[in-house]
């Protein structure tokens, strides 16, 4: 695990200690397991992780910025491996972000924030910056290596190409984000192989691409390749 904070601006004296910031991240994730969101304070945390307050208020202001750099740090474990093709791609981004999400100290961190969030737009400001926007590096990723594997299209030349391609990368994050958050953190289901590779199939291919649900991607039978990779006129890439 990479446990790592973003530097705080402005604050002065010694250097940060990597060690520290590592236990307090764990020790915070930790106590919103035992105490959830309402009973967890910094001194609890500080407590646990073996360090002073004033160690812990020189990196964070709050309770906030601390809960959510500690659930941004496991976010940054999801990685997009080179699977040979974009729709291995996109089952093995999937398992691993419903594998994470299973977790109980990133259900529990995850959970308390964004509720927190609804009344507070501070804190939903650094959720998008620290957790969201970080997060959409894996979209760009992806895109470019179908890109080279000549899997999708290059991106239209100009500023409208490029704010055409921005648009769709919020849009494919927003859907397969929402839909393992909603599928592992609401409905309670687990984010199976089976489950990744008929989100995948839908994704790519629409409604078409699940095809027969005792075939198919549901039954783990090879697809054909024009359900698999959007053709040269589609753009949800």
């Amino acid at each position: 695990m990479h446990d790592s904070a973003s530097p705080r601006k402005g604050r002065t004296g010694r250097p940060r200690s990597a060690e520290a910031d590592h236990a307090i991240l764990r020790a915070t994730r930790a106590a919103l397991v035992d105490l959830g969101w309402g009973r967890l304070t910094m001194s609890d945390v500080a407590a646990r992780a073996g360090v002073a307050k004033t160690t812990l208020y020189r990196r964070w202001a709050n309770k906030n910025e601390l809960v959510v750099d500690a659930v941004a740090v496991l976010f940054d474990e999801l990685e997009l491996p080179d699977r040979g093709s974009l729709r291995a791609d996109i089952e093995g981004v999937v398992l691993q972000f419903g594998a994470l999400l299973a977790r109980p100290e990133t259900k529990t961190a995850l959970m308390a924030v964004v509720a927190e969030s609804t009344t507070d737009e501070a804190l939903r400001e650094r959720i998008r910056s620290a957790i969201v926007d970080r997060q959409k590096r894996l979209v760009l990723l992806g895109r470019a290596r179908a890109q080279d594997r000549g899997e999708l299209p290059p991106d239209t030349p100009g500023e409208d190409g490029a704010r055409a391609a921005g648009r769709n990368m919020d849009l494919i994050f927003d859907v397969i984000a929402g839909a393992v958050v909603h599928r592992t953190l609401v409905s309670g289901e687990p984010v199976d192989a089976e489950w990744g590779r008929d989100f995948t199939a839908l994704f790519l291919g629409g409604l078409a691409g699940l095809g027969d649900p005792g075939q198919g991607a549901s039954s783990g039978a090879p697809q054909g390749p024009g359900t698999a990779v959007p053709g040269p006129g589609d753009h949800t890439w």
